[in-house]
């Protein structure tokens, strides 16, 4: 059962503990002093740059930065990246390296990295693609999975958004998407220059807009039906 919560969150109950859904893009399970993000897509300017594409080269920085402050606001426990954390290896400059492993030296909680389809085989200083595993009820993985029973699979890979329309006024808008009946939770992706697509359409949404993180109403509701979802190659 999902309930309002002050300061513009939301949140999720599951297993005896509150999923809060914060409007960094982010899932904070303070049961756990667990802090779980997805999809950061470091080094995609840099790999778009290669390919003739003129992008600024500072979102990695803001990227990290808001990292770094989510951190340190939730005095998080352990920060779990749900896989993506690099777009391709060739972005993967020596200064983003310096950038991450500064990081790592700054806060003071373990990072658990579990491996996406970006990220195959990469390394970023110490830190290295883990499977996917469990953490008290949830089953914490890159791409959707079938959870073991009684677990709740919490995903990113598929950078859900939620569709608002008002006659030719249309609004794209990054969302929490939960279905029950799997069960499944699928984060929206973290990093700024990620792109998205229709979250399922029978799935419960929220939306983040201007700090905020809303309920939205089943009336509002558009997207992609489960069983003609595809799975997603890239981002």
């Amino acid at each position: 059962m999902s309930q309002r919560q002050p300061m513009g969150q939301a949140s999720l109950s599951w297993a005896g503990q509150q999923l809060v859904f914060l409007p960094e893009r982010a899932l904070w399970v303070p049961e756990q002093g667990l802090l779980l993000i997805a999809d950061v897509h470091l080094g995609k300017a840099e790999h778009l740059q290669s390919h003739g594409i003129p992008l600024p080269s500072d979102g990695d920085a803001e990227n990290l930065g808001r990292i770094e402050g989510l951190v340190r606001r939730h005095h998080a426990a352990e920060l779990m990246i749900l896989g993506d954390l690099i777009h391709h290896p060739r972005g993967v400059s020596a200064l983003l390296r310096q950038e991450v492993q500064a990081l790592m030296d700054r806060i003071d909680c373990p990072i658990t990295w579990v491996e996406g389809n970006h990220d195959r085989g990469s390394r970023l200083g110490p830190l290295q693609g883990e499977p996917s595993q469990s953490r008290q009820g949830l089953w914490l993985s890159h791409e959707p999975e079938k959870p073991p029973a009684g677990l709740l699979n919490v995903c990113g890979h598929l950078h859900p958004v939620s569709t608002l329309r008002q006659m030719s006024d249309q609004l794209r808008l990054p969302c929490f998407s939960f279905v029950k009946t799997i069960p499944r939770l699928v984060l929206p992706a973290f990093g700024r220059l990620t792109g998205g697509q229709p979250a399922e359409r029978t799935s419960e949404q929220w939306v983040v807009a201007d700090g905020t993180v809303l309920a939205l109403p089943k009336s509002l509701r558009r997207g992609v039906p489960l069983a003609g979802r595809r799975r997603r190659r890239s981002a």
